[in-house]
């Protein structure tokens, strides 16, 4: 081939490790998505729990990811199951976002384990 050194031979195997490599990288990236995602939606569902400040920064952090992370299936303003009576606003957001954030993980390692060599 041109541009080669006589003698010198591709090791086909090394190639198939480069790619291996590379799949297991954005396997593991992939995965880390995900569990961003969940622990998003927990750490909302906690801190509403807790009924925590929504005016610090750091609350309105965590809940802004989790807004962006529940991708309207477990948005709070149209959950999948809505509570009524005492602390219904916190049951409603522990149950949503907990069922995202395991829908989440799983889904992750359905992903991660598809992209995984």
């Amino acid at each position: 081939m041109a541009g080669e050194s006589p003698g010198k031979k591709v090791d086909p195997t090394s190639t198939r490790y480069d790619a291996d490599k590379i799949r297991t990288i954005v396997a593991r990236v992939v995965w880390l998505i995900f569990v961003i995602c969940a622990l998003a939606l927990a750490v909302a569902a906690l801190l509403k729990a807790l009924d925590a400040r929504p005016e610090n920064n750091l609350v309105n952090l965590v809940y802004d990811v989790a807004k962006a992370a529940d991708l309207g299936i477990f948005d709070l303003g149209n959950p999948i199951k809505e509570f009524d009576g005492d602390n219904a606003e916190t049951k409603t957001a522990l149950f949503n976002y907990g069922i995202g954030s395991i829908l989440f993980l799983i889904a992750g390692r359905i992903v991660e384990k598809l992209i995984h060599p």
